[in-house]
C-alpha cells in the first residue's frame, strides 16, 4: 500500500495505490501546520488501517516557505579571510537594469554572523596558507555564545581539496558546539567552482536544514514505524527522509515537480511524448515543457538568491483559483499574484472571503457546479459572490457576468505568457505539443489557453485534481553527485574522468543500498562543458568524444559552433536512479457506441445551456461536445463551445477543437 500526498496552498491531495487501484482524497490545507491536513487526510483515507501503509511519498513546501518568509534557522558562515562579505557582494547583477534604486534581496544572515579564518588554497587545491588553528578556536569561542542551529563553512577552492573545511567540522564536533548534521560544508553540498553560487547554496542549506529536520521528526512521530517516508526533490525524484535531513535544499523547489512527473507518466501511457504541462491550483500556476523527457536546469533562483541544484525547468506565476482580482491605480483589472489561499479562501467557499477571485468568476459563469463541488462536501455560496462582484462590475462599467469574464481573460493572458516562455521563447512550436491540464483549476482554463497558442489537443487525466499526488507515487528515487574538473583536452582527461566517475558510482551505490528499491539501480553520467573563454556551460551526456558532443550541443542551443576553440570540461555529474514500481493503470478498449447522459443541464450567466456530466459515468469511447462540464471529486473540467471531448482507453479526456 502506497500513498502520495501533495500539500498545496489551498488543498491537500492524497492518492492511495493498492493492488493497482487508485483511491483519491482531497481536503483543505492547514497553512499554519501543513502536516496537520496530511495526517487528517491519511486518517480519513485509511481509517484504522494506517499500519498497513508501506510507503508514503510527500511533496513539501516547508523549505520553500522558510526561505520566502525568512523563517529559517539561526546560523553562521565561516569563510576564507578576506571573503566575509561574499554573500553581500554577490555578482553585482541588477535584476532591473534601469531601476534608479534597485532593491536586492537581503542575505540570509547578518554580517556579524559571518566569520573569516586565515587559510588559503590555490586553484589546484595546494595549500598556500595552512588553516590557522588558533584563529579557528577564537572564532568557535564566539560561535558558542551565539545559540546557533547550524554552521555553514565555505572556503575558497574547497571543491578541489576539502581538508580545511573538514578540519573545521572536526574541531566543532570535538568541542561539542553542534551535532554532526548541523555542520554544513560546501565541499559536501556543492563541490563546484563559482564561489558566490557555492556560498549562497551552502547558506540556503544551513538556513533550511534544521527547519526540515524538525518537520520530518514531527511527521515521523505520527507515522507507523514500518512506513517508509520519502520526500520529493526539486529534480523530480524522491529520496528517503534520512537523505533529505542532510540535503534539505534539494526540496526547496520541489512543490510543482511531482505534477510534471505525474503528467508525463500519464501522457506516455496515452501515447504522447511531447507535452506542455499546465498545473493550476488554488494559489499558483506551474507550466513545463517535456520534449521526449522532462527538462532539467542546473541552477535556479529562489527569492532572488542563486541556488545551484538540479531542478525541473518549471515556470511559476501567481495565477490560481484563489488569485484575487482588483483594479490598479490606473483603473486596469489585475488578477494575482495575491491569493485568498485556503483561509479564508474564495468568496464561494463561505469561510469569510471578501475579495473576488478566479474561482468565484468560474462559479458565477456556471463552470463550477454548486451541488457537486468536492463531491458535494462544500456548498458554494453564489449569492455572496454576486454581491461582491456587483461592486467590481460597477467599477468596470459592466454586469456581473462581464466582470467574471474579464477576470478569466486576464488570468488566461497571464498563463499564456508563462506557456510562451517555456515554448516559443525557447525555440519550440506549441502546435507540436499536447497540453496536459491538471490541478484543481487547470482543466477549467485549458481550452481557452490552448486556443491562444493553437495547441492541437488537451489531455485531462482520470484524476486531474490530484495528479501531483500520483506523481509522487510514480517518481523514481534520484540521487545526484557532482565534482568539478576544469580540464581542457589531452590524453590524460579521459583517464581522469573515468577515475572520478568510478568514485562517484561507488558513493552512489553505497547510498542507494539504504533505499528500498523496487529494481536494480541505474546510473547516468553527464558533463558540463564549454568553449575556452566562455562563462557558462552546456550539459552533455558523458562520452570520450567530448569535443564532438559539445559542438553538436552548442549548435542545437545557439545555432553555431566554434571548432577552432578548445573545449573545457567543467563538471562531472552522476545521476543514480532507483526505479520504483509504477501502478498498473487499467486499460479498457474504447467503445464508440458509449453514449453518456448528463445529470444536469443548467444555464450559465448568458443563458447558454451547459450539460453537466459525472466523470465516473464516462466510459472509454464516449464523446461529448461543448459547452459542457465534467464533474468529479477532485476537479471540474470545462469543455468550451467549439470543442469536443472523447474518453480514451485509460479514461483520460482528450479535448480537441472542432474544425
Amino acid at each position: 500500500m502506497r500513498v502520495g500526498v501533495d500539500i498545496g496552498g489551498t488543498f491537500t491531495d492524497l492518492v492511495l495505490e493498492e493492488d493497482g487501484r487508485l483511491h483519491v482524497h482531497k481536503l483543505l490545507s492547514t497553512p499554519n501546520d501543513p502536516s496537520q491536513a496530511m495526517l487528517t487526510g491519511l486518517q480519513q483515507l485509511l481509517g484504522d488501517d494506517l499500519a498497513a501503509l508501506q510507503r508514503l511519498a510527500h511533496g513539501s513546501t516547508v523549505a520553500t516557505n522558510a526561505i520566502l518568509q525568512r523563517r529559517g534557522a539561526r546560523f553562521a558562515l565561516i569563510t576564507t579571510q578576506g571573503f566575509r562579505d561574499l554573500l553581500y557582494l554577490g555578482r553585482q547583477n541588477r535584476p532591473q537594469l534601469y531601476a534608479l534604486q534597485p532593491q536586492l534581496p537581503p542575505p540570509l544572515l547578518p554580517r556579524e554572523r559571518c566569520f573569516e579564518i586565515p587559510e588559503r588554497l590555490d586553484h589546484k587545491g595546494q595549500v598556500i596558507a595552512p588553516l590557522d588553528e588558533r584563529a579557528l578556536d577564537a572564532t568557535l569561542d564566539q560561535l558558542e555564545r551565539e545559540g546557533l542551529e547550524a554552521i555553514a563553512v565555505c572556503f575558497l577552492f574547497s571543491y578541489v581539496n576539502p581538508q580545511h573545511e573538514r578540519r573545521v567540522r572536526d574541531r566543532l564536533l570535538e568541542r561539542g558546539i553542534v551535532e554532526p548534521w548541523q555542520v554544513v560544508l560546501s565541499s559536501d553540498v556543492l563541490p563546484e567552482f563559482r564561489e558566490y553560487e557555492r556560498a549562497s547554496t551552502v547558506a540556503l542549506e544551513a538556513f533550511v536544514r534544521p527547519v526540515m529536520n524538525r518537520y520530518i521528526e514531527r511527521l515521523e512521530a505520527h507515522l507507523p514505524t514500518n512506513t517508509e517516508l520519502r520526500v520529493m526533490r526539486s529534480d523530480g525524484g524522491v529520496s528517503r527522509a534520512a537523505s533529505v535531513r542532510e540535503q534539505a535544499i534539494h526540496t526547496a523547489l520541489s512543490g510543482p515537480a511531482a505534477g510534471v512527473i505525474g503528467a508525463y507518466h500519464i501522457a506516455q501511457l496515452a501515447g504522447y511524448e511531447r507535452i506542455i504541462t499546465l498545473d493550476m491550483g488554488g494559489t499558483s500556476t506551474d507550466v513545463s515543457l517535456c520534449d521526449g523527457e522532462v527538462t532539467i536546469r542546473p541552477q535556479a533562483e529562489i527569492d532572488g538568491l542563486p541556488l545551484r541544484v538540479r531542478t525541473l525547468d518549471i515556470e511559476t506565476i501567481g495565477a490560481g483559483g484563489g488569485s484575487i482580482a482588483r483594479l490598479d491605480a490606473g483603473g486596469a483589472l489585475r488578477v494575482g499574484p495575491e491569493s485568498a489561499g485556503a483561509d479564508p479562501g474564495p468568496i464561494i467557499y463561505g469561510h469569510g472571503g471578501l475579495q473576488p477571485t478566479v474561482s468565484d468568476a468560474n462559479a458565477l459563469l456556471g463552470r463550477l457546479g454548486s451541488g457537486h463541488f468536492l463531491d458535494g462536501a462544500l456548498e458554494l455560496d453564489l449569492e455572496a459572490a454576486r454581491e461582491r462582484f456587483a461592486a467590481l462590475a460597477e467599477q468596470l462599467g459592466t454586469d456581473i457576468a462581464g466582470a467574471a469574464r474579464g477576470i478569466l481573460a486576464v488570468a488566461n493572458a497571464n498563463i499564456d505568457r508563462a506557456l510562451r516562455h517555456v515554448s516559443v521563447a525557447r525555440g519550440h512550436d506549441p502546435r507540436d505539443f499536447t497540453l496536459v491540464a491538471f490541478g484543481g483549476a487547470g482543466p477549467l482554463h485549458a481550452c481557452a489557453v490552448a486556443e491562444r497558442l493553437e495547441l492541437p489537443r488537451v489531455l485531462v487525466s482520470s484524476a486531474p485534481g490530484v495528479l501531483c499526488a500520483l506523481g509522487l507515487i510514480v517518481a523514481d528515487v534520484l540521487l545526484d553527485y557532482n565534482q568539478s574538473v576544469l580540464h581542457f583536452g589531452g590524453p590524460e582527461r579521459a583517464q581522469q574522468l573515468a577515475t572520478l566517475l568510478t568514485e562517484l558510482r561507488e558513493r552512489a551505490a553505497t547510498a542507494l543500498a539504504d533505499e528500498r528499491l523496487d529494481a536494480p539501480p541505474q546510473f547516468r553520467a553527464f558533463l558540463d562543458a564549454r568553449y575556452q573563454g566562455q562563462a557558462h556551460e552546456l550539459l552533455i551526456p558523458y562520452t570520450d568524444e567530448v569535443e564532438e558532443a559539445f559542438h553538436a550541443a552548442h549548435m542545437r542551443a545557439y545555432g553555431h559552433e566554434l571548432r577552432d576553440r578548445a573545449v573545457e570540461v567543467v563538471n562531472l555529474r552522476l545521476q543514480a536512479i532507483g526505479a520504483v514500481e509504477k501502478p498498473l493503470l487499467p486499460y479498457e478498449e474504447p467503445d464508440e457506441s458509449a453514449s453518456p447522459t448528463p445529470f444536469d443541464s443548467p444555464c450559465d450567466a448568458t443563458g447558454t445551456t451547459i450539460e453537466n456530466y459525472a466523470r465516473e459515468d464516462l466510459r472509454p469511447g464516449a464523446r461529448i461536445e461543448g459547452p459542457a462540464l465534467v464533474s468529479q471529486l477532485d476537479c471540474t473540467s470545462y469543455v468550451a463551445a467549439g470543442w469536443a471531448a472523447r474518453v480514451d482507453g485509460y479514461h483520460n479526456l482528450i479535448l480537441e477543437q472542432q474544425p
